[in-house]
């Protein structure tokens, strides 16, 4: 028997190399990195693109918020280095509410999932939209309750099964950007955490309009949506979203429903401009109450030095 020598390596660096900065990392807490979500979940793609979207529209940090409620993507707000709020469950969009009428002047970002936004969420949902509130709504469209063990959620496709729903799920899911756009949403939009570039624009463009604006973002949860239908990886939920998805900038809204394994029609749906809350509710009252109204400055009811 013969044995070979090992030779061992004494000529490493004194220091480790120095890498080039990200590009993210302005934009993300890096102290908190690793995060918290699963290999192959879309939710980081997707925090990604929007990292991207304020930087190309050079969006002052400073006169912008994040506000998330809970589940796997309301983990958004802890990552994004801006002031961030994580709210209860289903609060959300109330509490941003309350932030854009007190502090106009900000950029005011929900950053939620499917759960937590149109399940207990829902009513705040729908009022916000039939408002017109001022709001960057991005929701993360996983079809299921991800953090808290599988459960079924308003958005699981007939036929998928969950941990509560096991043979099936029998309820109809909502259509969210349906329901948004029937409501009185300003914008409203939806592409799959596969569309980086697309996605990054739709936030480019979100940014730039006024009142509620939604961005529905279709991503996988290979951990228990995947797992529990039999459907692979991130990777193969990656690979779907490339062979199904179809582009239909305008489609009626009607038509937008998410079947079990099937098409996704991805694109902007609506894009109109037209009053929000708070333009309405002055005009109202400035017609009113005439001069007795003093409207909310734009730099917001604050202190300043």
């Amino acid at each position: 028997m013969t044995t070979e020598k090992v030779q061992t390596r004494t000529d490493f660096p004194a220091q480790p190399p120095e890498f080039p900065e990200h590009p993210s990392t302005p934009y993300l807490r890096m102290d908190r990195i690793p995060h918290v979500w699963c290999p192959g979940c879309g939710i980081g793609t997707v925090v990604k693109c929007f990292a991207t979207a304020l930087e190309n529209k050079e969006v002052d940090l400073d006169k912008a918020s994040v506000v998330s409620g809970i589940g796997c993507s309301g983990r958004a707000a802890g990552y994004l280095k801006l002031d961030g709020f994580h709210t209860t469950h289903g609060r959300a969009i109330p509490f941003a509410t309350g932030l854009k009428l007190g502090r106009p002047e900000l950029l005011v970002t929900v950053f939620s999932g499917d759960g937590d936004l149109s399940g207990i969420g829902g009513n705040h949902f729908i009022h916000a939209a039939r408002r017109n509130m001022d709001l960057l709504v991005i929701l993360i469209n996983n079809f299921i309750y991800g953090m808290t063990g599988g459960q079924n959620a308003p958005t699981t496709p007939l036929s998928a099964k969950s941990s509560t729903m096991p043979f099936g799920n029998f309820e109809p899911p909502f259509n969210l950007p349906h329901l948004a756009a029937s409501c009185g949403a300003s914008y409203v939009a939806r592409w799959t955490c596969l569309h980086i570039r697309r996605l990054t624009w739709a936030m480019e463009e979100a940014i730039e309009r006024k009142g509620f604006r939604l961005i529905e973002v279709i991503a996988p949860c290979p951990t228990l949506y995947a797992r529990l239908n039999k459907l692979g990886t991130g990777l193969d939920g990656l690979r779907f979203y490339h062979d199904n998805a179809e582009i239909r900038h305008g489609a009626d809204t009607r038509e937008l429903d998410i079947d079990f394994q099937k098409g996704i029609v991805c694109g902007r749906f609506v894009d109109e401009d037209k009053p929000t809350f708070s333009e309405r509710m002055n005009d109202h009252y400035n017609h009113v109450l005439g001069e007795k109204y003093r409207p909310m400055p734009p730099e917001g009811g604050w202190l300043h030095e």
